[in-house]
């Protein structure tokens, strides 16, 4: 059947698609859950009463409606109505648009509570271990309820997920400085030298890093905060390290030592491996910082505005 057209329609000018879809939706958004209410009732008065909305209001909402389709949308019989073969088919996808901003109201009303909301938190590779999960055990005994959407990555690609509204908080090193974000130092943590079991240096407690300038060294990817630190901290020491491998994660970098590929700066371990030793470096001083970053301006729903105070009472024993 095909659907009743009206003569004009304020719509057809248009000779852009994508104009034309923009537009139509910001026409027609606000109208569709009148449209809805009076496709349940067929009755104006009945729609008007039940939605508490003035009767001419609704009619005036109705008749900008099928004059922005260009298409009639109800047959008029006195005080009822009932739909075109038309309004039919625009009822089906209505109710279904209206049920899916209902479903999305709901979720972001439920991220936000106080007590069951969410928290969307990035956090380094070398934290999972120990680090985060004691931190959010420590938060959840105030707080048991609040859910946690967990990120681990490196650095550069957490302040991303913070920019892209994807994180609400990450913890991360070196710590950034950057205009769009806000970042606060909770700790800092020494680096060590892995060395084989079996290196010249694996006798040794303390360790210059100068003396393992003639080393091959295992490393993190460029783009990684501990490599551009190992980077930093060869060159105050007097040499550009010599890279067998470079890799995404700490603990394989720690297989790699043991297996004698090469020395690597690195955080302590969670659990000590066997065949590798960790030198105290004495000088330069080798430590990195560890801060807890967001976006500058960004309103804090509840739950994470109380995990970020959390976060800021635990400077200076951040680590396990």
């Amino acid at each position: 059947m095909v659907h009743q057209q009206r003569s004009q329609s304020r719509l057809s000018p248009y000779s852009d698609t994508t104009d034309m879809n923009d537009d139509i939706v910001t026409l027609l958004a606000p109208r569709l859950a009148y449209f809805a209410g009076v496709a349940r009732t067929e009755h104006v008065t009945r729609a008007a009463h039940e939605m508490q909305v003035p009767q001419s209001t609704l009619s005036r909402a109705m008749a900008r409606l099928e004059q922005d389709l260009g298409v009639d949308l109800f047959a008029r019989h006195g005080r009822t109505v009932s739909l075109t073969p038309a309004g039919r088919t625009f009822l089906t996808s209505v109710e279904r648009a209206l049920a899916e901003i209902e479903r999305a109201a709901d979720e972001v009303r439920a991220d936000a509570d106080a007590a069951t909301g969410k928290v969307a938190f990035g956090f380094l590779h070398t934290m999972g271990a120990e680090t985060v999960p004691a931190l959010i055990h420590a938060f959840r005994a105030d707080h048991p309820r609040v859910r946690f959407s967990l990120v681990q990555n490196y650095g550069e690609a957490m302040l991303e997920g913070l920019r892209a509204g994807e994180l609400d908080l990450c913890l991360t090193s070196p710590i950034p400085d950057a205009p769009d974000l806000v970042a606060r130092r909770l700790d800092e943590q020494k680096l060590r030298l892995v060395v084989p079991a079996d290196h010249r240096l694996a006798a040794r407690r303390r360790v210059r890093l100068a003396e393992a300038a003639d080393e091959s060294f295992v490393t993190l990817e460029p783009g990684y905060g501990l490599r551009r630190i190992t980077d930093a901290l060869c060159e105050e020491a007097g040499f550009r390290p010599k890279v067998a491998f470079e890799g995404e994660e700490a603990e394989t970098l720690r297989g790699l030592v043991a297996a004698g590929l090469g020395v690597a700066l690195l955080p302590p371990p969670a659990v000590p491996r066997p065949g590798v030793v960790e030198l105290a470096v004495t000088a330069p001083r080798a430590v990195r910082e560890i801060g807890v970053a967001w976006l500058d301006g960004h309103p804090d729903t509840p739950p994470v505005a109380a995990f970020k105070k959390f976060l800021l009472s635990r400077r200076g024993h951040l680590l396990p």
